[in-house]
């Protein structure tokens, strides 16, 4: 009977967080990819988060005063904010004085952050890009709200069970709570992060190219950060991180190269070779190519 009384709760409380959710659903279509995506915080307080947490980030973080790190990166985030389609961003540029943190990121508004160690990765302008535009496509595909929205859902996921085994005996009641935070953890969470770097690596494959840098150095920097990942040990395996292996983002790159380099192609007004016409080639090697300096710009 309890068993029974237990089951019954358990398919109320889920079919209802279930059915909001599904209400709600398709309140925001991703640009580039088209998903429609989950999105319950209103973008105006979005952007008052991002403005927020970016302040508190630069009063806490030692900021670069090297002249020639902070032209680049705000030279080559400025050209790929042209084509992103958000002219309400106020977009803000700061490279932090960290050396040995690889990383970089987006808040949403525009609020775009380098550490000095990820810029001998990117080598050159276009390297930058890379990253550049990969976290503008983390901002304008609004990853960062619907990632909060996935919490809000799961917290209701947490309470239902709770609801739903409140006559359980504890230690029983634990087990199952216990059991539903690492289901979510490594069948929610982190597949639902490795899908927001999948996308975010094509959008901004496109809006680099928009922006007149040639969309086959994404792949060299992503060679180049696959050879640093080996050389520090080693990543954890995929199922267990929040972010796709390099060999499977590079694998995605190429997939979707010919039409980026269409519209790098489009974006610089320069005839593509006849040799490459309708193939994508890269060299094997880690070096890098020359991209031709920007024409002209804008979003398609």
């Amino acid at each position: 009977m309890r068993i029974s009384r237990f089951w019954a709760n358990c398919t109320v409380v889920v079919l209802v967080v279930a059915l909001t959710a599904t209400l709600m659903i398709g309140c925001y279509t991703v640009p580039e990819t088209g998903r429609r995506s989950l999105i319950l915080i209103p973008e105006s307080q979005e952007l008052a988060l991002g403005a927020s947490a970016y302040a508190e980030a630069r009063s806490q973080t030692t900021i670069s005063t090297d002249p020639r790190h902070n032209a680049q990166v705000t030279s080559v985030g400025t050209r790929i904010a042209s084509v992103a389609g958000r002219d309400y961003y106020e977009w803000e540029f700061t490279v932090f004085d960290d050396d040995e943190t690889i990383n970089a990121w987006c808040l949403p508004g525009g609020k775009i952050a380098f550490y000095s160690g990820i810029i001998p990765v990117c080598a050159n302008d276009p390297g930058v890009a890379t990253v550049v535009a990969h976290e503008v496509g983390h901002a304008v595909a609004r990853h960062g709200a619907e990632r909060m929205s996935l919490g809000l859902v799961l917290l209701a996921g947490q309470a239902a069970v709770a609801y739903a085994t409140k006559d359980e005996q504890a230690k029983n009641r634990q087990m199952i709570m216990a059991a539903y935070g690492i289901g979510t953890a490594l069948f929610v969470q982190l597949p639902y992060s490795r899908r927001h770097e999948y996308e975010a690596d094509r959008i901004g494959l496109m809006l680099m190219a928009d922006a007149g840098y040639d969309p086959r150095e994404s792949v060299y920097f992503w060679r180049r950060m696959q050879k640093l990942g080996e050389a520090r040990g080693g990543k954890p395996p995929e199922f267990l991180s929040t972010h796709p292996s390099d060999a499977h983002r590079i694998a995605q790159l190429q997939q979707y190269m010919p039409e980026a380099l269409e519209r790098y192609y489009a974006a610089t007004g320069l005839t593509p070779p006849p040799s490459s016409r309708g193939t994508v080639t890269t060299p094997s090697s880690g070096t890098s190519l020359r991209s031709s300096p920007i024409l002209r710009s804008g979003a398609r």
